[in-house]
């Protein structure tokens, strides 16, 4: 008997299914062949663990070829084919979340103090000083009548100096409004991209628990079939043990992301796609920019413009307390009737400012200029270094992204491949084996970490500096049709 009849034989044998009575022949083959041809036995079985290692992982009964690609895929930070969702372009999902927005009691508390300075500025653009009106009688030997009326007029132009001031002030109101709107937004908006990065880990850590269930299955048999120890069953069983535990934690995870994104936005359901795409544009553009041009761009920062009207503001200030003690002259017209005698009077009065000139408040309102404009050329600094900060931090982050992805999507893949076929074939031990897979679900949690990292990094800058309206509202749909080299898969849709 040579070694190919005995190969054969016995892969008709496991092939059959009859396993415990192939192992008895087999037994009695390889007696015989023992004697005959020994030098050739020890190829012979390694032949016969081959073949029954592909029956033991083809009889497998809890996992399939799809299962098997889609936790590849998911393990490596990308989609399989039957889960990949189309790309959703920024402007095709934001109005609906917009709608919503703009209806949260805080948006609409914001709208009525718009309202409210509107009509602080009517309220401010009317005359100072009303008429007065007097009548006088006198009773005496002779009678008395008179008739006076009075009015003081707006020498120093209170009007229009408090005009000027109600409508700085709603100026001032309104930014501060837009700048808080930009901070709520861009604090919901990373809720949702947290709560996306949250569902993806749980969907990733329930295809690592299904896995290795699937994995424990297949090394049963192969501990059956004396292919495996029994220590190394041990291993796969703890590893499941951790991967459930991973999962919990991971469940909890979304359960705190969906509930912070209810306590913002009212419910957990909307259709927010990611948009890392749009943000690699934004930061493209903002990188190409000469450098020269960066002190004149933080200078039209919406955040710095209520810095800038506050020093309007401050020198309207100085300018209305010239106008309030300022001395303001009336003008007096009187009739007066005594006896059968009748009088007219005309009557001017102006206060002397003998005992307080007022000069002390004048210099009050001079110092709260420089203060002021101390205030602005600090908040200015202060943005311009987080400029700075942010065009130097994001286009790291988003090229180590690109890295991540690219090496993820070449040598991740091939090693996943490569590593479960030399498992399942009995080439590399089951401890090296696990490490390998968490090394693997280490890099994909890697990349979701860097995807949160992007996403709070943009979204604070623009929610600080108030870029984040203006940009969605005029550039988002723009944006979202511009080439890119970032990779669309990065912005899928992962919320229902």
């Amino acid at each position: 008997m040579n070694k190919t009849t005995l190969a054969r034989t016995l892969a008709c044998l496991f092939r059959s299914g009859l396993l415990s009575c192939g192992l008895v022949l087999a037994a009695g083959l390889l007696a015989f062949a023992l004697a005959a041809e020994n030098d050739s036995l020890e190829v012979n079985v390694l032949e016969v663990k081959v073949l029954e290692t592909k029956a033991s992982e083809a009889n497998a009964p809890e996992i399939n070829a799809s299962e098997v690609e889609a936790f590849k895929a998911q393990s490596l930070g990308l989609p399989a084919k039957e889960t990949d969702t189309p790309y959703v372009a920024l402007g095709q999902w934001l109005p609906a979340l917009l709608t919503q927005f703009n209806q949260l009691p805080e948006v609409q508390a914001q709208l009525t103090r718009q309202q409210q300075a509107e009509l602080a500025i009517q309220a401010a653009d009317r005359a100072v000083y009303n008429p007065e009106l007097g009548l006088n009688y006198q009773n005496a030997d002779t009678d008395s009548y008179s008739l006076g009326l009075s009015q003081t007029l707006d020498w120093a132009d209170k009007r229009g100096v408090a005009t000027k001031r109600a409508e700085l002030e709603a100026q001032i109101l309104l930014a501060d409004i837009g700048l808080e709107r930009n901070q709520m937004l861009a604090e919901r908006l990373l809720a949702l991209a947290e709560q996306a990065q949250s569902r993806k880990a749980l969907t990733f850590a329930e295809q690592q628990l299904r896995f290795t269930k699937a994995q424990l299955s297949i090394a049963k048999q192969r501990l059956a079939a004396g292919d495996l120890s029994n220590v190394e069953l041990q291993l796969m069983q703890l590893e499941l043990a951790t991967n459930t535990a991973d999962y919990a934690l991971a469940e909890q995870a979304a359960l705190v992301a969906d509930g912070k994104v209810i306590e913002l936005l009212g419910n957990n359901n909307f259709a927010f796609s990611e948009f890392i795409k749009e943000i690699h544009v934004f930061v493209t553009q903002a990188k190409q920019a000469p450098a020269t041009e960066l002190s004149p761009l933080t200078s039209t920062l919406p955040a710095l413009a209520s810095a800038y009207q506050q020093v309007l503001l401050a020198r309207v200030n100085a300018m209305q307390v010239k106008a309030d003690t300022s001395a303001d002259p009336t003008i007096s017209l009187a009739a007066e009737k005594e006896g059968t005698d009748n009088k007219l009077g005309v009557g001017v009065s102006i206060p002397l400012q003998v005992r307080n000139n007022y000069s002390e408040l004048q210099a009050v309102a001079d110092k709260g200029i420089a203060i002021a404009e101390q205030g602005y050329l600090a908040r200015e600094r202060v943005l311009t270094a987080k400029q700075k900060q942010f065009l130097y931090a994001l286009p790291r982050l988003l090229e180590r992204y690109q890295d991540w992805r690219e090496l993820v999507q070449v040598s991740g893949a091939k090693a996943a491949k490569s590593l479960s076929q030399q498992w399942q074939a009995g080439d590399v031990s089951t401890s090296e084996y696990l490490q390998s897979r968490r090394q693997l679900a280490a890099s994909y949690l890697v990349g979701l970490n860097l995807e949160t990292a992007i996403y709070q990094s943009w979204l604070m800058w623009m929610g600080e500096s108030g870029q984040l309206m203006p940009f969605l509202d005029g550039s988002a749909e723009q944006i979202s049709q511009a080439p890119s080299h970032m990779p669309n898969a990065a912005a899928r849709s992962v919320n229902p």
